[in-house]
């Protein structure tokens, strides 16, 4: 299916990694030119200079932390005029409310939060003028399916499905932007694995046996989302195919949120 994304620019947030780095290879291979933004200054560049001689597309990175305050605008300043906004960056951390303190919970949802919101503002004025733009959200699974376990991130992660529903709506539309939310429920990420190697190493005392994990999970086809599964589903609602998908929260796990072995 051609997409029709080729010769547009885009803003990945988080790039340097996980599902940000694929969402990246899946634009540059659809011939769109990338700003790659993330706290990590000699991954972005390895990237960049990759994508570039990969696919003949522009790339240009932006090592900053998206959680300081004036960060997103600043950002915005520098790469100019966006037809596609990709906010993927931040990780908010596990635990319950006694678990996570306030200065945890605040030092997160300045990037995973509040970040998206500030650079979705500083962004989303630059397209209005333009009457044209695409800003997708990654969020998660916890927003529909909380988890006290998971408090701060199951808090953030339905707070920013419901910015993206509200922004998504008949008022945005009609400054010719749309504005949607992807919650993917467990990914294959470098960041996910060395959290299973550590439950592994508790559970078996072996952290390689990790995978076995998954067998308690009652995780579809056995197994997490591959990233490369998720920048697919994010590309292609990033293009004019996707014409008519706007404040919404699309989910990505396999179905496990409706599994009836859950209950």
């Amino acid at each position: 299916m051609e997409l029709g994304l080729r010769g547009r620019t885009a803003l990945v947030t988080g790039a340097s990694k996980g599902i940000g780095e694929a969402i990246a290879h899946g634009l540059a291979a659809e011939g769109v030119h990338l700003h790659l933004t993330a706290r990590s200054a000699d991954k972005l560049t390895a990237l960049a200079k990759q994508l570039a001689g990969q696919h003949g597309v522009r790339v240009a990175s932006h090592a900053l932390d998206l959680g300081v305050p004036g960060a997103p605008a600043e950002l915005a300043a520098k790469v100019g005029e966006l037809d596609i906004l990709v906010n993927n960056a931040g990780a908010i951390p596990g635990g319950d409310l006694w678990q996570v303190d306030e200065a945890r919970w605040r030092h997160a949802w300045e990037l995973k939060v509040f970040g998206y919101v500030n650079l979705t503002r500083a962004v989303y004025a630059r397209m209005r003028e333009r009457r044209k733009g695409v800003i997708v959200n990654v969020t998660g699974l916890a927003g529909s399916m909380p988890q006290a376990g998971y408090i701060a991130g199951s808090t953030g992660n339905a707070g920013l499905n419901a910015f993206g529903e509200a922004m998504g709506g008949a008022s945005l539309l009609e400054d010719g932007i749309r504005l949607l939310s992807v919650a993917p429920g467990l990914v294959t990420t470098e960041r996910m694995v060395t959290m299973l190697e550590t439950k592994a190493q508790q559970t078996y005392g072996d952290k390689s046996r990790w995978r076995d994990l998954f067998q308690g999970m009652h995780l579809p086809m056995g197994r997490p989302a591959e990233a490369a599964e998720v920048a697919d589903l994010v590309v292609f609602l990033a293009s004019d195919r996707a014409a008519y998908i706007s404040g919404t929260t699309i989910t990505i796990d396999g179905g496990f949120r409706n599994r009836p072995t859950l209950f």
